[in-house]
């Protein structure tokens, strides 16, 4: 059974639906409603996705391990770190996560700026 629900999230109302799955019957397929359904809430696009940043390849990059945006970058090109040094901060669901540099060496390169977004995977600086 599809269910029509309203669900508040921080304040904000948002309207679902949800499919009623018990234990005693098979969940039926889906079927759109034959009407439309007003939904309430902020309609949010995201945008595409930003272009992955270009490096030179000089030295081994430090990719992110997951997608969110640069609150601080602690390096700079010429500097020498070491492993396990912070080298910057990201923030993704409320949470920060440190970024440490996966072996010492010289920055050669720092790929983002404090306020970007970046991808999981995406290069943030580069280290030879």
């Amino acid at each position: 059974m599809i269910r029509h629900l309203r669900i508040t999230v921080d304040g904000k109302a948002y309207d679902v639906l949800v499919e009623e799955v018990t234990g005693e019957q098979p969940a039926a397929p889906y079927a759109p409603p034959s009407a439309p359904v007003a939904m309430a809430g902020p309609v949010v696009s995201a945008g595409p996705a930003p272009a992955p940043a270009a490096f030179s390849g000089a030295g081994e990059a430090q990719r992110a391990p997951l997608a969110g945006v640069v609150v601080s970058v602690a390096v700079k090109p010429g500097d020498t770190v070491v492993a396990d040094q912070e080298i910057c901060v990201l923030e993704a669901m409320k949470m920060k996560t440190s970024i440490f540099a996966f072996k010492g060496g010289t920055v050669t390169e720092v790929l983002v700026n404090a306020g970007d977004a970046v991808d999981s995977g995406q290069p943030l600086v580069t280290i030879s």
